[in-house]
């Protein structure tokens, strides 16, 4: 590390500034001025800074895909079998991990003090904000698989007591108790994961576990179990089906919350997990990891579609587009998923800030309360709009560039491998749906009349500390940051696969060089990164990246080149086919994009601009399509009727257990003792004392014969001798 490198030296830092305005908040927030606000602004915006300087110092200053500065000290060790090291890792991904989080919790943190103020419990606030970045700041820096479950738990934790935050009311805690709840049974999967990798390896750490499966500790179906194990996690932090249900009803808590938890952090978790844990897993992990991305990022949009409430559209495009995120990486998309994950947080973020402030303004979140807010509230229509058309896919907006990566991988993944093609076309036409039901909202909300003349009278643009979030989101909402020098393709670059192919797998034998970055242009800021190879092509940490696939699926190039030199020309010429289709998949997947992203907005204009098309009529003639979506596909019913209920089912037969067989067996023996009590007492009254008052009876009676005899007067003892004399005289004579 360069002596100069001075905010990676004090990279571990960050967490703890948030840490310490958490302990500050919760015990002395009452009593400072402004409640203490000012104490978490200040925590977070240095640690912001701090991250900034990382960023400047890693991806501006140092520009190596390669890049990692890791420290670690020995934290446990146990009879000297295993150890467990406390450190951080910092690599390209953790630098842009680092800003994103800081950044949407900065503004989070300003726009709360405008959406928060006059609460009884402000300070109590403030203070959950503060251990929710800890936490999630701890997760991203963490350098072994065992502290990132300790900071995983944290920001459960943190996130049940923010979504619960106005527990008084009996939504918001069902609500919190869903989403803690329902991540636990992800987090048991994970827990599985991580059991799984060290009983094989012995280790945690993220390099020592890549080493050890690489050199073949753990390999075959317990390798694709451990890191289905891990992908569970990501299930449950990042919505995916089945388990998306906790999500939407978490908006029951606070507006910045859902943005802060929902947009860009908590829920981006398990798309960071998968990130950083990408070389360990199998191609039938990524087969599962695609799929379940592509069905959650279909049904999260067609629920979409027939929402009202402003947070429960979001929501729900939330989950839809952490489905896009999961299905490209599970395709191959290693860039392009974590490319969507730094976007998205830009423009959900904004959206979400911006519901905060239409709520603010006109006390209601049924969008069909509002319309024409345009007027009354310029910069959040503008923002919103902004962010609107980055999740549509709109050119020049963030999400164009990040979604059309994940399509153009896709349909590169499907043209290789045919019998996958539903992982393109489902995401494809759900681009489309996205674009429809966000420009519905827009339309509704912002445009058209006012529909609640006494909620438009008193609608009103939000303070600056609300409205200076909202525009700092929307510039980021643009493709400029992200596309500049086309930086972040050439840092995020896919890691090596650790995972050893058996000889002879796929195609043929497995190639013997590894892949790597390819120069395309003068500058090293215009580098071509290695090849996007779909990470069913898995081979050794020495192998080439174009490996023949598992199972007959073949790998999926993405951004960049190959290096072919040193393998045999089977292998170029394999090489040389990928790179073909992926350069072709990415075309047509772009004015594919364009069209379908086109034909959503546009079908929204006719619909809710011009009025050709009455969604009324719509609704009324496909209104079981319509109360099927409305009512979420049913799920919370069905796990009501099924795993709720089997559930409460085996909790009534365990209560039944317990009364009459535990607690039976319990009272059987004490009624036992009790009559062997009651036994052993009348014995006792009757025998046992019965004897000794029978003794004390006849000594008594005996006394009070005897004492007859004491009379006190010499000449009855006189007479009584006499008397006794006389007898034993007779007695001798006769």
């Amino acid at each position: 590390m360069n002596e100069t490198n001075f905010f990676l030296k004090y990279a571990y830092i960050i967490p703890l500034l948030p840490l310490s305005s958490f302990f500050i908040n919760i015990f002395f927030g009452k009593r400072l001025p402004r409640k203490g606000d000012w104490v978490s602004l200040l925590t977070i915006v240095t640690a912001l800074v701090m991250a900034i300087g990382i960023f400047y110092e890693v991806i501006v200053q140092g520009f190596s895909p390669d890049f990692k500065y890791h420290v670690t000290y020995p934290w446990l060790t146990v009879m000297d079998r295993f150890h467990v090291n406390i450190g951080i890792l910092v690599d390209n991904l953790t630098a842009i991990m680092l800003v994103v989080v800081t950044l949407v919790s900065t503004l989070v943190h300003l726009f709360s003090v405008g959406y928060m103020h006059g609460d009884p419990k402000y300070n109590r606030f403030f203070a959950y904000l503060s251990i929710f970045s800890f936490s999630m700041l701890g997760l991203v820096l963490s350098e072994s698989v065992f502290f990132l479950f300790i900071f995983w738990e944290l920001v459960g934790l943190s996130s049940y007591l923010l979504i619960g935050f106005w527990f008084e009311k009996k939504s918001a805690s069902y609500a919190s108790k869903k989403a803690f709840i329902t991540n636990r049974v992800g987090d048991f999967g994970f827990l599985a994961g991580i059991l799984i990798i060290f009983a094989a390896t012995g280790v945690f750490g993220f390099d020592e576990i890549f080493a050890s499966v690489a050199a073949g500790k753990l390999t075959g179906t317990l390798l694709t179990m451990a890191g289905i194990g891990l992908f569970c996690g990501a299930v449950g932090k990042s919505a995916q089906f089945p388990l998306h249900v906790w999500l939407p009803d978490a908006m029951e808590g606070p507006t910045p919350v859902s943005a802060l938890i929902h947009a860009a952090t908590m829920v981006a978790a398990g798309v960071y997990l998968i990130g950083r844990m990408y070389p360990v897993f199998t191609a039938d992990a990524f087969l599962v990891i695609a799929y379940t991305g592509t069905v959650t990022l279909f049904i999260a949009a067609t629920i979409a579609l027939a929402q009202n409430d402003i947070k429960k559209i979001l929501a729900y495009s939330t989950v839809s587009q952490l489905g896009f995120m999961v299905c490209g990486l599970g395709v191959g998309g290693y860039t392009a998923g974590l490319a969507h994950l730094a976007t998205h947080a830009g423009f959900k973020a904004c959206m979400f800030l911006g519901s905060g402030s239409v709520i603010h303004a006109v006390h209601s979140q049924d969008i069909f309360d509002m319309g024409e807010l345009r007027k009354k509230m310029p910069i959040t229509f503008v923002t919103f709009l902004i962010g609107t058309l980055a999740i549509a896919g709109v050119p020049f907006f963030s999400g164009f560039f990040s979604k059309d990566m994940i399509l153009g991988d896709a349909l590169a993944f499907a043209m290789l491998n045919p019998k996958h093609y539903a992982l393109f076309i489902v995401p494809m036409f759900t681009a489309g749906l996205t674009a429809f039901y966000m420009f519905r909202l827009v339309f509704v909300t912002f445009f058209g009349h006012a529909r609640d003349h006494h909620k438009f009278d008193h609608a009103h643009e939000s303070p600056f500390t609300m409205a200076f979030p909202l525009i700092v989101l929307a510039l980021l909402s643009f493709a400029f940051p992200f596309e500049h020098n086309n930086w972040f393709k050439t840092l995020i670059v896919k890691p090596k696969s650790a995972v050893v192919l058996p000889a002879g797998a796929g195609h043929g034998a497995a190639p013997k060089h590894e892949a790597a970055p390819v120069a395309a242009g003068e500058a090293k800021h215009e580098a071509t990164p290695a090849a996007e190879v779909a990470p069913h092509a898995v081979a050794p940490a020495e192998q080439a990246a174009v490996a023949p696939a598992e199972h007959g699926a073949a790998p999926a190039a993405g951004h960049g080149a190959v290096e072919t030199a040193g393998i045999s020309a089977e292998e170029k010429e394999h090489a040389a086919h990928v790179k073909h289709v992926t350069h072709v998949a990415h075309g047509i997947a772009m004015y594919m994009s364009l069209a379908v992203a086109g034909t959503g907005i546009l079908l929204a204009i006719v619909v809710y601009i011009l009025g050709w098309i009455d969604p009324a009529k719509v609704k009324a003639a496909c209104l079981p399509v319509h109360t099927f979506l409305a009512n979420k596909w049913y799920f919370d019913e069905l796990y009501e009727v099924t795993i709720i209920a089997l559930v409460m089912a085996a909790a009534r037969a365990m209560a039944w257990f317990d009364q009459k067989v535990v607690d039976g067996a319990v009272n059987l023996v004490a009624s036992i003792n009790k009559w062997a009590c009651m036994f052993v007492g009348r014995f006792d009254n009757l025998v046992v004392d019965g004897a000794v008052n029978a003794v004390a009876n006849a000594t008594i009676g005996g006394g009070t014969v005897l004492r007859r005899l004491q009379t006190g007067k010499i000449y009855h003892y006189a007479f009584v001798l006499v008397g006794g004399v006389v007898v034993l005289f007779l007695l001798k004579a006769f």
